[in-house]
């Protein structure tokens, strides 16, 4: 199978995953060593909300190529029956978006690009 074909859903079941271990494993190295606090911080980045935004910042700063950016459409315009209470449909299928990409760059071994788009996330490559 081809790692285009897989369900966006899918991918972004993997890229959730690896998304988060990236904020975690940056919080730890940040010197945060209480779980209690970890887990606060983390919600600035692993929220939809926050995934959506940082979404729109590469989107406004051409960080993204047009492959990505299929990827995320495909994701965001994929027909899903539920969301998060705690957002908009919109917000949610953006986040959905973002991870869909992690996963499919990790599916499709380019680890280094997942390390691109994870520091410009967490701010260590300014546009």
């Amino acid at each position: 199978m081809q790692v285009k074909e897989i369900n966006v859903l899918v991918l972004a079941y993997l890229g959730d995953t690896i998304y988060e271990n990236y904020v975690r494993k940056h919080l730890i190295y940040k010197g945060i060593a209480n779980v209690n606090d970890l887990q606060t911080a983390a919600v600035s980045y692993v929220s939809a909300k926050s995934q959506a935004a940082f979404l729109d910042k590469m989107f406004k700063c051409d960080f993204l190529t047009d492959e990505e950016i299929t990827i995320i459409k495909r994701a965001r315009n994929y027909k899903s029956l539920s969301h998060p209470k705690n957002c908009d449909v919109v917000t949610y299928k953006y986040a959905t978006g973002l991870e869909s990409l992690i996963g499919y760059l990790d599916l499709d071994n380019r680890k280094e690009r997942i390390d691109e788009i994870m520091k410009f996330i967490l701010g260590d490559i300014v546009c």
